[in-house]
């Protein structure tokens, strides 16, 4: 089963045909009803005399006004890119040189690319495509942007890849990992939601047993998201909460197990030996997991974010990373730079602090997003 599921399933002919007679027959009888319900109603001049003890009819209360409609993930991304877009944008336009892609135009781009925090190597990659498939022809700045973002969409489109959970597996064991402020805490809670709606049950491990406000906070979550967690004594070790999680999650049945880990990189070597302790107890219990080991970034740290996979690869064995924050920074455009750089699977995106302000990662919609151009 995949991580969310995009659009509506389309009706055959046959169900179309179904649902349109069951409209016309249900609007005949509404209309049938009605002139009944107007031929009961006294003559004007007439007012219906009150039964006794009849109910008066309660007074008629004023409209309320609609609630705003809520954003698409679309337009939520494209907002939460805004400060990016704007950044990168900004330059973009004045690099038309009379209606034509120019040598100019080229090399200011790569250098507003850099300073979008695409990264280096990614941004003179972008800039020699389009010279290779743009010099010298005839651009708008509509068309110099749709290039751009199509180019930009091809780096990151095979690094696109949905959470595939098997539930089967009773339980898939997630391991999260991510370091301190990441927004990995938010990110578990928002995952345990989507799975729910999508009709998993879902149990979550706190084992960043060193850090009281983590357990405090992921249970919090646990609670909004109304699913039960496993957790340990304060400072106690990481691995037994793993192991007790995983025990219960196969008694109870659980399809998904998700587990907290900590992310202490300023003690590489003490977090190496926990992390690897964690993955060697789990795999007593089933020596297939952890099936999916996660690493959530922050996109507000911009390039500091492709340091941080080069050492949790050090660490552990990443699968695969979701990228939040995107929606507070001009620095969202290092999401080019992860996928050019590791390869590794980008799962999801956030963009806010609501549990479904996180999305599979669409890198069409987020390359049209980072350029200033609608999905």
């Amino acid at each position: 089963m995949r991580l969310f599921g995009w659009g509506r399933k389309k009706q055959d002919p046959a169900e179309q045909r179904n649902s349109e007679q069951q409209n016309t027959e249900q609007k005949d009888s509404e209309q049938q009803s009605t002139e009944l319900q107007y031929s009961a109603q006294p003559e004007v001049g007439q007012p219906e005399a009150a039964q006794p003890g009849a109910a008066q009819p309660e007074p008629e209360q004023p409209a309320q006004p609609d609630a705003p409609a809520r954003l698409s993930w679309a337009q939520r991304l494209r907002q939460g890119l805004a400060k990016t877009s704007s950044r990168l944008g900004a330059g973009l336009s004045s690099l038309i040189s009379n209606g034509r892609i120019s040598d100019e135009a080229l090399e200011e781009l790569e250098d507003q690319l850099i300073m979008g925090d695409l990264g280096v190597e990614p941004s003179a990659k972008i800039a020699a495509e389009l010279r290779r498939t743009h010099f010298g022809r005839e651009a708008s700045d509509q068309g110099f942007r749709e290039a751009l973002a199509n180019i930009i969409a091809g780096i990151l489109e095979p690094v696109a890849f949905a959470l595939d959970i098997k539930p089967e597996r009773k339980p898939h064991v997630l391991l999260v990992s991510g370091v301190n402020g990441a927004g990995k805490t938010t990110t578990i809670g928002k995952l345990a939601h989507q799975f729910q709606s999508q009709g998993l049950s879902v149990m979550l491990a706190a084992a960043d047993t060193y850090r009281a406000a983590a357990v405090g906070q992921l249970q919090v979550w646990a609670e909004r998201a109304g699913v039960p967690i496993v957790t340990g004594a304060e400072g106690g070790d990481p691995a037994a909460v793993a192991y007790q999680a995983v025990e219960r999650a196969r008694s109870e049945g659980c399809d998904v197990l998700i587990i907290d880990t900590a992310g202490r990189l300023h003690n590489k070597a003490d977090l190496m030996a926990e992390l690897q302790k964690v993955v060697r107890v789990v795999k007593k219990l089933d020596d297939t997991a952890p099936h999916d080991t996660l690493l959530v970034l922050d996109a507000t740290t911009g390039q500091n974010a492709i340091n941080q996979v080069a050492t949790f690869k050090e660490l552990i064995d990443v699968s695969g990373l979701i990228v939040t924050k995107l929606d507070g920074t001009a620095r969202g455009g290092v999401i080019v730079g992860l996928a050019d750089r590791f390869g590794l699977p980008i799962h999801a995106v956030g963009v806010g602090e609501s549990l479904d302000d996180l999305a599979p990662f669409d890198p069409q919609g987020f390359a049209r997003a980072l350029v200033g151009l609608e999905a």
